[in-house]
């Protein structure tokens, strides 16, 4: 079963605004993976669940072609608004009837969005349309992350920020459970192509006004489920967090540069020539 969230046109704007896209790191990562399995130039990148298409940019220049993918109309429409690279498109359709040919793309990804898949199906359908030596690369990152800012106590920022996910965790999808890393980790040892890999706990830091690291948590779907039960209580809690974290760093705006670090963890996997 997959599950459609993010789906709205605010929150597709939102979604565009403050969400983090992988580390140039993190895609050389994936880069290196796929050229140690088949020759340059890299022909057609397909990136599913793609939602507003940050990850999606970053693979245009190095792929002829790359399709983003995605259910959600509105995710797709703040994605072309976005896109200006050529050689982009995209497409609406579910990540389990992906509408490309068999044995026709160099490289699947799912960037934070394979925990929302029906997952059996969707390594189905990658396998599918993978050609031979194709890889496929699942990435996302853990909820938490930590905030540091100079002349202060990073621990102390980093309690009250885990005080803020502690108060979203009752409106979790119940299906993700405590940490959707045990999906990744579960596709890892599923997956029967032997030239495999995993990584977690890759910290990568992103400096932002502390403005954005509050839209990136209220872009998720537990401050999300919060917010359409009772607003007044979602808006509460962002706001006294955002207070407290000010009173911790000594300043009284809300644009004042902080840095986030955010914990990463990936899988990449490569289609066997005879599969």
């Amino acid at each position: 079963m997959s599950y459609r969230l993010y789906e709205g046109k605010e929150h597709a704007s939102s979604y565009w605004k403050y969400r983090i896209s992988p580390s140039d790191h993190l895609i050389q990562q994936v880069l290196n993976f796929l050229e140690k399995q088949m020759d340059q130039p890299f022909e057609l990148a397909v990136d599913v669940g793609c939602g507003s298409g940050q990850g999606t940019l970053l693979l245009a220049k190095h792929f002829a072609s790359v399709v983003g993918t995605d259910v959600s109309p509105a995710q797709l429409e703040m994605a072309s608004q976005h896109a200006k690279e050529p050689n982009i498109t995209y497409r609406q359709c579910v990540a389990e009837e992906l509408p490309f040919a068999d044995s026709s793309v160099d490289l699947v990804t799912a960037m934070s969005a394979f925990h929302w898949f029906d997952r059996p199906r969707f390594l189905q359908e990658a396998h599918r349309i993978l050609k031979p030596r194709g890889c496929l690369a699942l990435l996302n990152y853990t909820i938490d992350m930590q905030l540091s800012y100079p002349d202060c106590c990073s621990h102390t920022l980093t309690q009250v920020c885990k005080e803020f996910y502690a108060a979203l965790q009752p409106y979790r999808s119940a299906h993700l459970g405590p940490s959707s890393i045990e999906f990744y980790r579960e596709a890892h040892g599923s997956i029967p192509y032997p030239d495999k890999e995993w990584h977690e706990c890759v910290w990568v830091e992103r400096p932002m006004p502390l403005s954005s690291y509050m839209g990136l948590v209220e872009s998720f779907s537990s401050y999300q489920a919060l917010l359409k039960e009772d607003p007044q209580k979602a808006t509460a809690l962002s706001q006294d967090v955002c207070q407290r974290l000010m009173s911790i760093m000594r300043v009284t705006s809300v644009e004042t540069e902080v840095v986030v670090a955010v914990k990463y963890f990936y899988l990449l996997a490569c289609k066997p020539q005879e599969a």
